[in-house]
């Protein structure tokens, strides 16, 4: 089969087109660079010089091959250059009437079967495509920065881009090494359009106080996996062009997930535009630098010492409670395993026994390390056993009632001036609280899963948490060698908030049968780092579970965006749970 676009004109050669060009030129293709004036030609031939001598240096080309590379690529100033491609990739900015003046002038010069390319990653392909007498032969290609890593291309199709056109551009992208995805043309594509509503409502958390932008960012490194904060990414894309983005989505879909958060105007109206100018949420050593600078802190010197923790009790037996019991022995503290009967206590300290043994197994844990921890831990089938610890946590069924039952019966027991902490993930922690006679002595602990693993905890204060309890608990989470971040009392805390939203909003986007599961996970992996796609992720928490938390955000923030996709609904209502059930989003009882 014939290589797809054998010649490929790319106009504007900033840093994406430069990038591009020289992705092409190493597929052995005939690059046709086309800058604005004779100045810019000479300055992007330096860049492309530039960025293979580099590449030479770090081993990622021969000089051979750099010498082959440079002799495809030719750098001019007229755009009537592209009458000899097949392919013309346009990179100018995202101004939608430049765009279409050149769109236009393309479709004047080149020959009626040349496709042409836009790589807007949030202006209306079709509106591009409008300009021209072809719009059957016009698309979006997207891609990634910096080029010559990110696998990723999005091949945007518009309602009237001919099958045969995409098809050979997804070919095309296939054969520089990238990994194509489908995409219809709506504002953000794919990745864009599932990360930025992600990005705003992470500007919005922060702009309320909820959280500083330090434990923002932790939270979704530690608690997700991704290689980068919400908050330190928007300083990297740059504000303005963030804001830009959410513009031209909200423009799009009206809804309010997407109107850009007010900080993002006024930080971009102030100059404060991320690394690039020096500062954004975070001030950089320099413009274009990525090391942080530290900035003093008000609230600097002013916490308040903890209560003494010298022991501990865990109530519940389940994966959860097993594994928070582990990280307590494994530093040191006593702890007592209460259950609701003996046979329970003694079976979690049974699967306790087993996870410490794997430890060893693994060269992660001495045996004689292994054997400390064990026996630091106590089963109880009696809650009243936890009459004399300082701290209780409780890690029972996700379930308010049980929850409060719980809260009730220990308030009763345990010693005036014990802290009570739940490992509620979606649950108001007030309602824990209320159930007692001392709700300045409740906090929220939420552990991730596996908790022995995770290093993340959400610390959890409600308008009633003493402040000396909150100091306790992130004192003991220093201890236990866990990253905590503080929060409110308010649903999905901070990883929650921000995760499933942007899962529903994947749902949605299959739904809509804009892209399939397969083209999304892609995306996501692909263009963003993410360690899964977000219907992998949905398959392993439970669809059941997702949804209870989508549930629990709309009733709190009555967003409308925020109401569970129908789709994740059916699929509970029809007992597609996830990997639990052998099937969800994908089925798993045929792998």
């Amino acid at each position: 089969m014939e290589r797809p676009f054998p010649t490929v004109a790319v106009v504007g050669l900033g840093t994406m087109g430069a990038g591009i060009a020289v992705a092409i030129a190493k597929s052995g293709r005939r690059v046709l660079g086309i800058e604005a004036d004779a100045d810019a030609a000479v300055r992007a031939l330096a860049r492309i010089e530039e960025a293979t001598a580099h590449a030479v240096q770090r081993e990622r080309l021969t000089a051979e091959e750099r010498t082959a590379l440079l002799a495809l690529i030719t750098v001019g100033d007229r755009l009537d250059a592209a009458a000899a491609a097949d392919l013309v990739i346009e990179e100018v900015p995202e101004q939608l009437e430049l765009k279409r003046e050149i769109f236009a002038e393309l479709d004047r010069i080149c020959p009626p079967e040349t496709v042409l390319a836009t790589g807007t990653t949030a202006l209306s392909v079709t509106r591009i495509a409008a300009a021209t007498a072809r719009p059957e032969r016009v698309l979006g290609l997207h891609f990634f920065n910096p080029v010559h890593t990110m696998k990723l291309v999005e091949v945007v199709r518009t309602v009237l881009t001919s099958p045969q056109a995409a098809e050979d551009a997804a070919a095309f992208a296939r054969d520089l090494g990238k990994e194509p995805v489908a995409a219809g043309d709506r504002a953000g594509f794919i990745v864009n359009g599932l990360l930025f509503a992600y990005l705003n409502q992470a500007a919005a958390m922060f702009e309320s106080r909820y959280a500083t932008r330090e434990d923002i960012d932790a939270a979704m490194r530690l608690g997700c996996g991704l290689p980068m904060g919400p908050l330190a990414l928007l300083d990297l894309i740059g504000i303005d062009t963030a804001r830009t983005v959410l513009e031209a989505m909200y423009e799009q879909s009206k809804d309010r997930l997407h109107a850009p958060a007010p900080i993002l105007g006024q930080l971009a109206a102030a100059g404060l535009l991320g690394r690039k100018s020096g500062r954004g949420f975070y001030s950089y050593e320099a413009p274009g630098s990525s090391r942080v600078v530290a900035e003093a802190s008000a609230a600097a010197g002013t916490r308040v010492a903890g209560r003494t923790v010298a022991s501990i009790g865990v109530c519940g037996s389940g994966t959860m409670a097993t594994g928070i019991v582990e990280v307590f022995a494994k530093s040191g503290l006593p702890v007592l395993l209460a259950a609701r009967s003996q046979e329970k206590a003694d079976l979690a300290k049974a699967q306790l026994a087993k996870s410490l043994e794997r430890s060893v197994s693994r060269g992660r844990l001495s045996a004689e390390a292994r054997d400390a921890a064990l026996a630091l831990v106590t089963p109880t089938g009696s809650y009243a056993d936890l009459a004399g610890v300082d701290l209780v946590v409780e890690a029972v069924a996700e379930d308010l009632e049980v929850k409060r039952e719980l809260f009730a019966t220990l308030d009763k027991i345990v010693k005036p001036g014990a802290v009570l902490a739940t490992t509620t993930s979606s649950l108001p922690v007030i309602s824990c609280a209320t159930a007692t006679s001392r709700p300045q002595d409740v906090i929220g602990m939420h552990f991730f899963n596996p908790a022995p693993a995770m290093k993340l905890v959400e610390v959890v204060s409600t308008v009633l948490t003493a402040p000396d309890v909150t100091a306790t608990v992130l004192e003991l989470c220093a201890k236990v060698k866990k990253h905590a971040v503080e929060c409110g009392d308010r649903a999905g805390f901070i990883v929650n908030a921000l995760l499933f939203p942007y899962l529903n909003d994947a749902v949605r986007m299959l739904q809509e049968h804009y892209a399939t599961v397969d083209d999304i996970d892609t995306a996501m992996k692909l263009g963003c780092g993410y360690p899964m796609g977000p219907f992998e992720l949905l398959d392993v928490v439970g669809l059941d579970v997702s949804l209870t938390i989508e549930q629990v955000l709309h009733q709190e923030f009555r967003e409308p965006g925020l109401a569970a996709a129908p789709l994740l609904e059916h699929l509970v209502a029809a007992g597609c749970l996830g990997r639990k059930t052998g099937r969800g989003f994908r089925d798993h009882a045929r792998r």
